[in-house]
């Protein structure tokens, strides 16, 4: 199925930045509502999305199907592609290499979080509990440490993901201008690392233990 080298990894490139990217990013804003507003602030941003029509149906074709090829191909690529050294030199080389490490770490941890999360609503959980249902995540210390790596692995696949989407699309041709990007997109992992952390951190307050009163409907 991969055979067309060329159009999957154009596809998959594509797909990295819209919508995964995106939802990577809206992911975080609707987060870090918990750091600066709380559990209310937290709710409303949830309720908000979930307020959208066909929500379902904008979910499965314009989340998860794009997600779950990027990351197929994305673990074939993984698993199959070699540093290039001749042409990229020891740096690029090795982010190159990390892209595909943390490529497999933040496949494993979108899994297990959509199973904590998404998933238990799904299955019953209602909508108002998942900052009650985050609050019991954060405060797990082994869950607290491997969300803090899946975080930081995510947000390097995201942002070292852009600097060579920019290159293989033709918008940083030049040396210089890969250059810039490199410091760019290094100033992005590190911004959203810091705030995806903080948005963690606002789980463990007691505040998450109960709903708060009154529950927006």
């Amino acid at each position: 199925m991969f055979r067309n080298s060329y159009l999957n990894r154009k596809l998959h490139s594509l797909l990295g930045v819209i919508p995964v990217g995106f939802f990577l990013v809206e992911h975080l804003i609707t987060n870090y509502s918990a750091s600066k507003g709380g559990h209310v602030a937290f709710l409303e941003s949830v309720d908000f999305l979930h307020s959208l029509p066909i929500t379902l149906a904008l979910e499965i074709v314009g989340i998860w199907i794009p997600l779950l090829y990027h990351a197929i191909y994305g673990l074939y690529v993984a698993f199959t592609a070699r540093n290039n050294v001749s042409n990229y030199g020891y740096f690029r080389n090795q982010m190159f290499f990390m892209q595909r490490v943390t490529g497999v770490i933040t496949f494993l941890f979108v899994a297990w979080h959509f199973f904590e999360t998404r998933f238990q609503i799904t299955l019953g959980l209602p909508q108002e509990q998942i900052g009650v249902q985050m609050h019991h995540i954060a405060t797990n210390p082994v869950n607290f440490v491997f969300y803090c790596i899946g975080i930081v692995a995510a947000v390097f696949h995201f942002s070292n993901g852009m600097w060579s989407f920019l290159v293989s699309w033709g918008v940083t041709v030049g040396p210089r201008a890969q250059k810039v990007s490199t410091f760019v997109w290094m100033g992005v992992f590190v911004v959203m690392t810091i705030m995806f952390i903080m948005s963690l951190t606002a789980f463990l307050s007691p505040e998450f233990q109960n709903l708060p009163m009154p529950v927006k409907g």
